[in-house]
């Protein structure tokens, strides 16, 4: 019980490293959705654990509805796990996050459905899961990587690496920029590219009538 209480302690003391705004711990216990939906998932974990599955599955379903924040009772969480502002994350049944971790709203730690067993990402200690970020699969985030917003991972990070773009691109590790960089002004544009092929096909057509317009007038003066 003393182990458990401490481990809900270091989820309030972490804000403080992660989060200007807090101001104290009163203030944090009380309106910081984050960690009231953390400290329902260790309870609700505690359940599965014992195979309360339906307990926990409440247990979970009430934190959802009370943080919009959905958390499996089969996640394993370590210590110190931060939401920050939280809306919209999703964290699957088979997932497993290590210390010091943290993660921004709309982030989803989920599968792609094709996987049986262990079908949801493994985050390592001390990452960063950026807002909107969608790690999906049975990959391993490495130690210490970052993930840029709105990416889209779906295979392994390697450690002290950045990842960004869809899919994801690793464009740092272990502090050196990756040659292979994702520009983000060079993305593909399949409207601008639809609108090049139509007008590269209205010139055409243009070269076309000028010469069937160039053979009838000829025509007519031979006729004359």
């Amino acid at each position: 019980m003393i182990k458990f209480l401490k481990l809900l302690k270091e989820d309030v003391d972490v804000v403080f490293g992660q989060d200007p705004a807090a101001r104290n711990r009163f203030e944090v216990m009380l309106t910081y959705s984050g960690v009231h939906a953390v400290w329902a998932h260790r309870i609700a974990h505690a359940f599965h654990k014992r195979k309360l599955y339906f307990i926990a599955r409440v247990i979970s379903q009430v934190s959802r509805f009370f943080t919009g924040i959905e958390i499996h009772p089969g996640a394993k969480i370590g210590k110190r796990f931060f939401i920050d502002h939280g809306m919209g994350v999703v964290v699957g049944e088979t997932c497993e996050i290590g210390d010091n971790v943290t993660i921004y709203q709309g982030v989803t730690l989920g599968g792609t459905g094709k996987e049986k067993g262990k079908r949801h990402p493994t985050v390592q200690d001390n990452v960063l899961v950026a807002a909107g970020a969608k790690v999906l699969g049975s990959i391993t985030i490495g130690e210490w990587a970052k993930v840029g917003a709105g990416s889209v991972v779906l295979k392994d990070v390697p450690d002290h690496s950045t990842v960004v773009g869809i899919p994801g691109r690793v464009v740092v590790q272990n502090g050196v920029k990756v040659k292979k960089d994702l520009n983000h002004h060079k993305l593909p544009d399949p409207v601008a590219d639809k609108c090049d092929r139509l007008e590269e096909q209205i010139v055409a057509l243009q070269k076309e009538l000028e010469m069937m317009k160039g053979v009838q007038g000829k025509d007519d003066n031979q006729a004359l």
